[in-house]
């Protein structure tokens, strides 16, 4: 494989914890890494006000015993993978206005987080390693300039700025961090765009799908699923207001009585407390594990991504839409910049109107043949093609900025790269 990344340490920081109960695609991506590669993924640390609401939640206390020196924080979880559990706590300084205090306690927080990255450098003995930074905008701003990686790569996945949480200090920090990062990757033309403002090292590197052969093979149909009357209009995510469309699924409801519409995930507190609850034809079916899910989805008729089009979702890459069509499944979603790549592929609504009539169309000539072509289609997002293209981005940054592509461990000195790359001011 051309410019493929071999026989490197790779430490990758983000959002996620390893013990995550939804789909992750820093995972994936630490999973794909982890074939040729030496891989630290660094679950996010354990900070107060969690520490104090959480508390007595099985991940919370984990990560306690961790801190408390009672449990062992480094696990290798696969061949080459090794997962790490900070043996820190952090301050939760977002509600901080920004300025000299904010950006006192997230050095003292970023030091933190990197005294427990550090440590397991040292006893795993990686050498010269990239940092993979998937969205972490705070904790690991200052990472580049306390770890010295050989590289620093930002990954956005998501436009986190739209958030209100993220928007506090995450419009000032977000732009200086895609700057100071050596390589910019993202999952959208979209995003990939929006960091290319910041940093010319910007590339856009697709979505993979975690398409595991044996969960297209025809799977009994769910106990929960199996009273529901058909057709069975679904979809599987998080069912979050500020994502998703609760007038759209309304108006489903309202306007085809005779359809059921399934929807599979946990729901926030304005979905808990719609009034799509009180709908006779609109099941809430849970949240399901990954695993669980490819036989929900084999068992809609037509599957949904009624997405509201905003900030956050207008590029954001649908990887429910893969997993969709990876099973051969009729999609009907909301259309957006990011849905534009499938658009050969979906019925795409413009309006909530357009969903009774698409989905229709959707009902009706669903066949075989288009079976197959959407699952061909599906089967072209790999995560293999996707960090193919973090490889690719990694040896055209060796080849222009250090000369050439770096062998294992023979990457330049960070006083060197640091020569090479003066950092700008933090704030």
């Amino acid at each position: 494989m051309a410019n493929i990344t071999h026989n490197r340490d790779i430490i990758v920081v983000g959002q996620q914890p390893w013990d995550t109960q939804i789909g992750s695609n820093c995972k994936d991506i630490a999973l794909e890494f982890s074939k040729h590669n030496r891989v630290l993924y660094v679950n996010s640390p354990l900070d107060r006000n969690t520490l104090i609401k959480d508390r007595k939640a099985p991940a919370i206390q984990k990560r306690l015993r961790v801190i408390r020196g009672k449990e062992n924080g480094l696990e290798l979880v696969a061949e080459n993978l090794w997962v790490l559990y900070p043996n820190e706590v952090l301050e939760s300084i977002n509600w901080l206005p920004g300025g000299a205090i904010h950006t006192f306690f997230n050095k003292l927080n970023n030091r933190r987080f990197a005294r427990s990255i550090l440590r397991t450098i040292d006893e795993l003995s990686f050498k010269d390693f990239i940092l993979f930074n998937d969205n972490d905008i705070f904790r690991s701003y200052y990472l580049k300039e306390l770890l010295s990686p050989a590289i620093s790569i930002y990954y956005s996945r998501d436009f986190m700025v739209s958030v209100d949480y993220w928007k506090t200090h995450g419009l000032r920090l977000e732009p200086q961090l895609i700057a100071k990062s050596d390589i910019c990757v993202a999952n959208s033309s979209y995003l990939a765009a929006y960091c290319k403002q910041y940093n010319p090292a910007s590339f856009d590197i697709g979505q993979g799908c975690d398409i595991d052969p044996s969960s297209q093979l025809q799977a009994s149909q769910p106990a929960d699923m199996q009273s529901i009357p058909r057709p069975v209009i679904g979809y599987v995510g998080a069912l979050v207001s500020s994502r998703l469309s609760i007038e759209t699924l309304r108006y489903i409801s309202q306007q085809q009585p005779i359809w059921s519409l399934v929807l599979i995930g946990p729901e926030d507190d304005t979905f808990k407390f719609s009034d799509l609850h009180g709908l006779p034809n609109v099941y809430f079916l849970g949240a399901k594990s990954p695993t669980a899910l490819p036989a929900y989805i084999q068992h809609f008729d037509v599957c949904l991504n009624p997405q509201l089009v905003n900030e956050m979702t207008i590029g954001n890459y649908p990887r429910k839409v893969d997993e969709y069509l990876a099973q051969g499944k009729p999609v009907v979603a909301t259309r957006t910049e990011a849905m534009g790549l499938f658009e050969n592929h979906t019925y795409l609504a413009d309006k909530k109107d357009d969903y009774i009539t698409l989905i229709a169309q959707a009902l009706r000539e669903d066949r075989p043949v288009e079976q197959q072509k959407r699952r061909a289609f599906a089967a072209t997002h790999t995560w293999q093609n996707s960090v193919t293209k973090i490889y690719r981005a990694i040896a055209d940054y060796e080849v222009h900025h250090l000369g050439s592509p770096a062998h294992p461990h023979q990457a330049p000195s960070a006083a060197k790269r640091n020569a090479k790359h003066p950092q700008p001011a933090a704030e």
